[in-house]
This record gives C-alpha cells, structure tokens and sequence, in this order.
C-alpha cells in the first residue's frame, strides 16, 4: 500500500509542478517546479529499481504498482529523448535522463496490460506517434501503423468513445484520408457534448482539413469557431482568420463582412503570455501581421501555406498527388502576382516563402531536381531578405530531408550541422533544432560535433 502511495505522491508532484510553472511566472516559481519535477523522477527511479529487484514481494495490486511505475519511468524517458543534446547535458547534470527506445517500450507494456494506468500509457504513445512526431518534422513512417494498433482494442470497445474518434481522425488525416478524417473529426464532436474543450480539439484539425483541400470558407469557419470559443492563442485564430480571408480573390465577399485587413492588425492585440513567455507560432504570427499595419500593406503572398508548413502540413500532403498539386497551382499563382507586382522591401521574403513551399510541393510529387533547385533560390538570395530569417534554416533542413531521400547520407549531416550552427535568433527556432536533432538521430549522426558548414 505503501508503495503504491509514492506512486500516487509521485504523479502529485508533477501536477503541482505543472501548476506552479503556470500560476506565477517568476524564476523562483520555476526553480521549485523544477524540484518537483526532480523529486518525483526521483521517486519513480527509486520504485523502479525496487519492483525490479528480487526482494520485490508481489502482491494481487502488483500489476497496478508495476503499471504505475512503467507509465513515469516511460513518460520521462521518452520525453527527456527529444530534447537536442544542448538541453540535454543540462537535464543530466541536473540528474535526469532520456531513452527513447526504453521508455517506448515501457509504455508499451503499460498500455497493452490491465492496469489503473494503462489508459494513460495508451493516450501518450498515441499523442506521440501522432503529434510529437510531427511537431519534431517526421514524416509518420511507422508510426501511424502504431497508432492503428494501438486504437484497434479501445475502438472495438468504445466505438463512439469521443478520444478514440478524434485518435482515429488523426491516424486518417496524417494518412492522407482527409475526408475520412473529417468524418471522424466530426463524429467526435458529436459523440459528447460535455467537454468543450475537446470540440476546439477537433475544431482545430478540421480547419487543416479544409486547408488540405484548399477549402478556405470552411477552414476560416472554423477558424472563427476557435476565435470565438478558445482561449488557447486567440492571436493565432484571428491570423488564421485574417489568413483564410486573404486567399479568396479580391471580388469575392467575405464571410460575416469581415476584412482581412482589419483581421491582421488586431492580431497583436491578442498576445499572451505562458509561463512568461508567448506561445511561438503566436510570435511568428504576430510579426507576419504586423506589414499591414501600414496604411497601404503589402499583402502576405501565401499566409495560410506558410502557417500549413510551419505545422508540417505539407507531410500530409505527400501521399494525395491531387491535393499537392492543387498547393503548387495555388502558388505558381501567388509568384505570377508577385512578378507582376512593383518591388518593394518584402519582395525577396516573399520570393523565397514561394521558393521554399514549391521546392516541397515538388519533393510530394517526386520532382527532386526541381525541387533541389527551388530550394537553392532560396539560398542564393540569403543576403537579401530582410525579415524572414528563418527561411534559410529551414531550406537547409528540407534539403537535407531530401538529400536524405537520395541516400546522400554525408551532405545532409553537413546542411543539418550548418542549419544547426550558423543561425540563431530567428522564428520558430526551437521546433527546427529539434527537427534537426531528429534528422540527425536518424541518420546516426554525432549531434554536436563541428563540421564544415559551407553549404
């Protein structure tokens, strides 16, 4: 008993962690969150490697006890395995450690028996495997197929449980079924009524669905579902909004009368802060909106496929040659307008956005010469772009990708250590290191060693 009470005492600390880290953001809040989190690590490796001796006494609870510890050991492992090594070596010192393989197989075993937390196991390998992994870059190989297996037992089960239904919509939009997804999607929001939060869940997929499919009514309707009824990034609604609104052709009417102009300068206004700090894609969307607080803005070329890739939207894509397709159309489009368009100071950003989104249109469609060289564009006018700085990182991680792909296993460690080492303090940095401390576990590579980094 008692040891399933360190157990109880051990999940305890992480929530109070997770509640101290959220209710002061001062440095001393997040030094005794860091305790907590610490302590109750500590508690778990302590209840580990005594369940696992053979003084361990066995009783009719046990498998719980044992489910319990293998859900904490697994979730830290596999947790603490993402972070770049940079980050890491600061977790050990501080006594941490990190096994993706371990705590992957630890959760496996958690989800696949009869235990109090076997659900808990489940529900974090399929956040990871649908998710994580795509948060990180990765492109789902084998993970999906570990998701189905996973959902198969609580589908037949619970076949209209809300989660399994939102699960199961996940597996088919990264599989590239996006009307079956939408289906799914929409029979989660259907299937309970208690939970709100849930719908903004699905809400939020759904609005990528659309997107997929270049359907943007549908995708800004729920945009402004989100915007009126989440109070998640309320900035990053109102851009989506603003974003949907500025793809439709100047003649069209906007939904509800509104105007993307309008849309675009409030963005800002709807900043805020977590932990102390503001949500990333809310940053980025606030610095792409601020152009048009001019009186006469340059439009965005492309905001709702910039936002899509910045998601990994474009992965999804990859499997459905007509949805690919119908994103290339769409920016061929957008770099006609652009050619035809007076020059102005955002014209080389704008340019290269076009360059980087069409070399990964191309890659989909297995164009990979073609694709090398829109990518190169982006490179060769490095010098010139003025504000999106994060552009030419990012090109040097999809054309390792591709590299990758083409089996030129040693150029790709050489653009993912260029990318990793010669860029600092752009947009959205922290998800490219971790999509290049991916790449690189991968590939197998030394993570931080120093290589020449002339492209």
């Amino acid at each position: 008993m008692k040891l399933h009470a360190e157990v109880c005492y051990a999940e305890c600390q992480l929530q109070r962690a997770a509640l101290t880290f959220l209710q002061d953001e001062n440095m001393v809040s997040f030094i005794k969150g860091g305790i907590k989190v610490r302590n109750s690590y500590l508690i778990y490796k302590e209840l580990h490697a005594l369940i696992k001796s053979h003084n361990c006494l066995k009783g009719a609870s046990h498998v719980h006890l044992e489910g319990g510890v293998s859900f904490g050991i697994g979730a830290f492992n596999l947790t603490l395995s993402l972070f770049p090594p940079r980050i890491l070596k600061v977790l050990e010192f501080a006594g941490f450690s990190g096994d993706k393989d371990y705590g992957l197989s630890l959760l496996h075993d958690g989800a696949t028996g009869v235990n109090l937390r076997s659900m808990l196991s489940a529900m974090l390998l399929l956040c990871y495997y649908t998710f994580l992994t795509f948060i990180l870059g990765r492109t789902g190989e084998g993970e999906v197929e570990e998701a189905e297996r996973l959902l198969k037992p609580f589908r037949l089960r619970y076949p209209r449980g809300a989660i399994f239904l939102f699960f199961a919509g996940r597996t088919e939009e990264i599989k590239g079924n996006i009307d079956e997804a939408v289906a799914l999607f929409e029979d989660g929001c259907k299937a309970q009524q208690a939970w709100k939060q849930f719908h903004h869940m699905c809400y939020w997929e759904l609005m990528w669905c659309f997107t997929y499919k270049r359907a943007w009514k549908m995708a800004y309707f729920y945009a402004d579902l989100l915007s009126q009824e989440s109070r998640w990034s309320k900035a990053m609604y109102v851009y989506m909004k603003a974003a949907y609104l500025s793809m439709l052709p100047d003649d069209e009417d906007r939904p509800f009368g509104e105007n993307e102009v309008q849309l675009f300068r409030q963005v800002p206004t709807f900043k805020q802060k977590i932990a102390g700090k503001s949500p990333p894609t809310e940053k980025f969307a606030i610095r792409k909106a601020r152009r048009y607080k001019a009186a006469c803005p340059h439009k965005l070329p492309v905001p709702v496929l910039e936002m899509m890739y910045m998601w990994n939207g474009f992965s999804m894509i990859s499997k459905r040659p007509e949805l690919t397709e119908g994103m290339l159309h769409t920016l061929v489009e957008a770099e006609s307008t652009l050619v035809e368009s007076l020059e102005n100071e955002f014209s080389v950003d704008d340019r290269c956005v076009i360059h980087l989104l069409k070399g990964l249109c191309l890659k989909n469609q297995g164009l990979l010469q073609a694709a090398e060289e829109s990518f190169r564009k982006v490179f060769s006018s490095e010098k010139k772009i003025r504000y999106d700085h994060y552009l030419v990182p990012n090109t040097l991680v999809e054309l390792s990708l591709l590299y990758i792909d083409q089996g030129r296993r040693e150029e790709a460690i050489r653009l993912l250590h260029k990318a990793k080492h010669n860029y600092k303090e752009y947009s959205m940095e922290s998800r490219t290191q971790f999509r290049i401390h991916a790449a690189l576990a991968k590939l197998k590579a030394n993570t931080s060693e120093e290589e020449d980094t002339h492209l």
